[in-house]
């Protein structure tokens, strides 16, 4: 191939990756549920005839775009070619052939040119309620957790499937959010397709074919390439975290065998009772995430650059959980798959390696319910996402109140309060939540949520790092750990679903990342900094780092606390 050629191809290539961003701009824009419009809960893409990703939104979370790239796959055996027709819309929300769980909604659009299929865009979001038990993990099967769609027609030649909207509406808390959600899906899959046949009209392409071999060859030779130069002694790591009825023990063994990455998760604990077991594509996807993180984070997301990294973890255990194990929080610990591929991989990549972080999303799910005679039939579901710190990484301080691996954004306080008769009493970064060490972790969030007088809330709790905290690397600290309690000073359950008592406050910590290297080696003013911001108080600082006051006037504190709102 030429130069010249060659040039005009990646023009092309970074053309449609601004598709695809337009593609998830559009559904962040349209959406219902503040999960996908205000946190970018989301994914969107374009992919072949064959259902090979070829390129992804920026925007968007790893756990979704890693496990579409699977799900659509799943679309083109089942419909196949004949099976499709211009103005059909295709969903499924499958834990086993989407993204893990049935909160998340996959919609995919078969893009005709000239009467014929060229490829495919496909979205996904999460919607906030799917019938069942609700969003949280106490579901003791699959079914349980909610509508279980199996692929099929949302849209046929441009006609709603009525009776799928009837089902939906039947079943679901929130009925106008859900189907609200499901109609911005197929909106953003439009926008895509719409943009794509300008771009094609401009260049006259009458097809992706030639485009897409491109890009998937130049993103596989590039990994290819990053793999071999690496050594290819096994690597291994495990991290016990809090689990449902008992503690779960995550092991990887990451090996390079030539220009292939493999990751096994062999020696993990069985599956759970409850709704946090993993599906493989799920786990997969955070998997080739933090490998390709460590090994080639610049070269774009697609099928060629994927193809590397070989995931494996036996049928049965908490991160290959068959069917019908109950899956509906997979987040809490998918999102804690990142630090144990990357403690692997410590060795190998020591300059990039952070410490373990607080990592999974600390998210709430509440339903609000009248109590008085105005407010008595009015019922409310309310999704929150909040995060706790992040880990240091080998070179500076890990980031606060930061969600990684996930990368969703914080709602707003305002946002929040406006969809539901919730009080966010305060917001704030957590002093002391940081593990110490020469770079020291990023802070947790102190938050209090109350509801508006007339009503009352349950929780439905899905948080880790309580019993276990994030560890340190290089002799850091752990970070701190979560707590779930009452204003009044009652631990509650950090899973499961739990009234609030009337007029009670509920109060979360969340926890923060572990440090990385001794805190003998920290520098002096970035002590006196922390003190000073009110990340550290002076008691932990003085214990902590008394190396930093040997010298030094006695910092004093100007604040307890920064808002993050």
């Amino acid at each position: 191939m030429s130069q010249a050629i060659a040039v005009h191809h990646q023009i092309m290539w970074n053309r449609l990756i601004s598709v695809v961003e337009e593609q998830a701009v559009t559904l962040m824009r349209t959406a219902f549920c503040t999960s996908v419009r205000e946190a970018g809960d989301l994914s969107a893409g374009v992919f072949d005839r064959k259902g090979r990703m070829i390129a992804q939104a920026v925007t968007g979370t790893p756990g979704h775009v890693n496990s579409m790239a699977e799900s659509v796959g799943h679309f083109v055996r089942i419909f196949g070619e004949s099976g499709v027709q211009d103005g059909d819309v295709l969903v499924t929300n499958d834990p086993w052939m989407g993204t893990g769980h049935l909160h998340d909604i996959t919609v995919v659009t078969p893009v005709f040119r000239a009467g014929r299929l060229i490829g495919y865009f496909a979205s996904t979001a999460h919607v906030v309620d799917i019938g069942g038990r609700g969003f949280g993990p106490d579901a003791g099967d699959v079914f349980e957790e909610g509508l279980c769609l199996p692929p099929m027609k949302l849209y046929k030649r441009g006609v709603l499937n009525e009776d799928l909207i009837a089902i939906l509406r039947t079943n679901v808390r929130e009925r106008d959010q859900v189907v609200g959600d499901f109609q911005s899906l197929a909106a953003c899959n439009d926008t895509g397709r719409r943009r794509l046949q300008s771009m094609l009209d401009e260049f006259a392409l009458a097809d992706l074919e030639t485009l897409a071999e491109f890009i998937f060859a130049h993103s596989e030779r590039a990994t290819r390439e990053r793999i071999a130069a690496i050594r290819n002694a096994a690597q291994r790591y495990e991290m016990t975290v809090d689990g449902y009825e008992s503690p779960v023990t995550m092991r990887v063994c990451v090996q390079a065998d030539g220009d292939t990455l493999r990751a096994d998760f062999a020696g993990t604990s069985g599956t759970s009772r409850y709704g946090i077991n993993v599906p493989l594509t799920y786990t997969k996807a955070y998997a080739c995430y933090a490998l390709k993180c460590a090994i080639a984070p610049e070269i774009p997301n697609n099928w060629g650059s994927l193809l590397p990294f070989e995931i494996t973890a036996p049928e049965g255990c908490i991160l290959n959980a068959p069917r019908p194990c109950p899956v509906s929080v997979r987040h809490v610990l998918g999102h804690l798959i990142p630090d144990v591929i990357l403690g692997a991989l410590q060795p190998l990549c020591p300059d990039v390696v952070p410490a373990e972080g607080a990592s999974a999303l600390w998210n709430l799910q509440m339903r609000f319910e009248g109590v008085t005679d105005e407010t008595r039939h009015r019922q409310f579901e309310v999704l929150m996402f909040n995060t706790g710190g992040t880990g240091a990484r080998p070179n500076r301080d890990g980031m606060s109140a930061t969600a990684f691996p996930s990368g969703v954004h914080a709602m707003s306080v305002e946002v929040t309060e406006s969809v539901g008769p919730i009080v966010i009493w305060r917001k704030e970064l957590r002093p002391d939540s940081a593990g110490v060490g020469r770079w020291r972790g990023g802070l947790g969030q102190h938050i209090e949520i109350g509801a508006r007088e007339g009503y009352r809330f349950s929780l439905n709790a899905m948080f880790d790092r309580v019993d276990h905290p994030a560890r340190g690397h290089n002799g850091g600290g752990a970070g701190a750990a979560g707590r779930v309690a009452l204003d009044d000073g009652t631990t509650l359950r950090g899973k499961g679903k739990q009234p609030m008592p009337a007029g009670r406050r509920l109060v979360l910590d969340l926890p923060g990342g572990g440090g990385n290297g001794q805190a003998a080696e920290r520098a002096e003013a970035l002590v006196r900094r922390d003190v000073a911001a009110g990340y550290l108080s002076l008691t932990q600082a003085t214990k902590a780092y008394p190396h930093a006051f040997d010298t030094a006037a006695t910092p004093t504190p100007t604040s307890t606390s920064t808002s993050t709102v």
